[in-house]
């Protein structure tokens, strides 16, 4: 198919969507868990691996790919698609969410963002003109507008600015001419405030955007205060078109996401806490630093059908991480996608069988059954 489209297939009783959606690279269907791939890399794995897992759709970063290597090169060895070898899906970060990183870096202006370039220093604008073309270059399935992502905690004013200015970055992405095919999805701003997410939710749906996401979240709120935009922004949304939360999370945090009606996340967290030996299993975590697993001979997960719990042991994992062994990390980084695709798949079937509810009684009664026999 050679345009975007999402089919809304589903809604559990209690608001839980499944869906499908096709971009010129491929199907995906939806609730669904995009491993970030920031530097045209899912760090640790190879495409390949990625494919054989059943990732459908992998993130990269306009910003960081803008820095280094250039989306000119990128465009000229063929696009991001043929330069990392991935043959299906790509959705694009706009690099907003890393400029709001570099605090002192960058200054935020109506017309863009300026900053100084994390590896040499050097000084670049971002416009929200620029970013779609950068993103045009790369050739992504599909692109995020440029917006401002205000800190928490942040003056109420402050949070007005950054989601007005959200909103006008949006108009104008929307102008900019784009490769026929591809999506752009807008960012609803608000900060923590549900008349200033309402108003952006309101204004930004009636653009021809192909879909929405909610950001400014998982930025040092607390849980409960994330829980609450959740409790009202996703049905702000249009319910035809795919609605993604920025950023998040844990694997409750999926789950309650997908229960409050979001189909699309992403997340670091699998892959950085591999990096760190920590191993996401059903019930919970395991941190295999840990001396206990010396002669654990058990695979990680008893209940994973993964390459590594299939071939490896807790033992074998625990002595290569302790002795810096760069399989430790591809095995644990493996599993831990693994995991939460092996989540968003088992959430899609309990939304198709009317049963999200259940489901949700059910993963967090593992959780507390994993916590007690620790």
């Amino acid at each position: 198919m050679n345009r975007f489209a999402f089919n809304l297939l589903h809604v559990d009783p209690n608001g839980a969507r499944r869906g499908r959606f096709f971009t010129r690279h491929g199907v995906v269907e939806t609730p669904v868990f995009m491993p970030v791939g920031t530097q045209a890399t899912v760090k640790a794995m190879s495409s390949g691996e990625l494919a054989s897992i059943g990732v459908s759709i992998l993130l990269g970063n306009t910003y960081h790919l803008h820095l280094r290597p250039g989306e000119e090169r990128v465009a000229r060895l063929g696009g991001l698609h043929r330069f990392m070898n991935w043959p299906r899906s790509i959705l694009t970060d706009s690099g907003g969410f890393q400029v709001y990183s570099l605090g002192a870096l960058r200054k935020i202006t109506e017309e863009g963002v300026t900053f100084r370039s994390h590896i040499d220093g050097s000084a670049r604008k971002l416009t929200p003109e620029s970013v779609v073309a950068i993103q045009a270059a790369l050739g992504s399935d599909i692109q995020m507008q440029l917006d401002e992502c205000p800190p928490f905690p942040a003056p109420r004013e402050a949070v007005i600015q950054a989601t007005d200015r959200s909103i006008r970055w949006a108009q104008r992405a929307l102008a900019v001419e784009r490769p026929q095919g591809t999506a752009l999805f807008a960012i609803v701003q608000g900060g923590m405030h549900e008349d200033l997410r309402t108003r952006a939710a309101l204004t930004l749906r009636e653009m021809p955007f192909e879909g929405f996401a909610l950001g400014g979240l998982s930025v040092g709120e607390p849980k409960e205060t994330m829980q609450a935009v959740l409790s009202y922004a996703p049905a702000l949304l249009p319910v035809d078109k795919p609605r993604y939360l920025m950023g998040v999370g844990k694997p409750e945090d999926l789950v309650e996401g997908v229960c409050a009606g979001i189909d699309m996340f992403d997340c670091v967290m699998p892959t950085r806490n591999a990096r760190n030996g920590q191993m996401f299993v059903r019930g919970g975590t395991l941190s295999i630093k840990q001396a206990a697993f010396r002669e654990d001979d058990r695979p990680p997960d008893e209940n994973c059908g993964c390459e590594t719990c299939r071939q490896y042991s807790r033992a074998y994992l625990h002595h290569l991480f302790r002795a810096g062994e760069i399989l430790a990390l591809r095995l644990m980084t493996l599993h831990n996608l693994s995991y939460y695709l092996s989540l968003m798949g088992a959430m899609r079937e309990a939304i198709s069988q009317n049963r999200m509810a259940a489901f949700r009684r059910d993963f967090y009664q593992e959780k507390e059954a994993f916590s007690q026999a620790r």
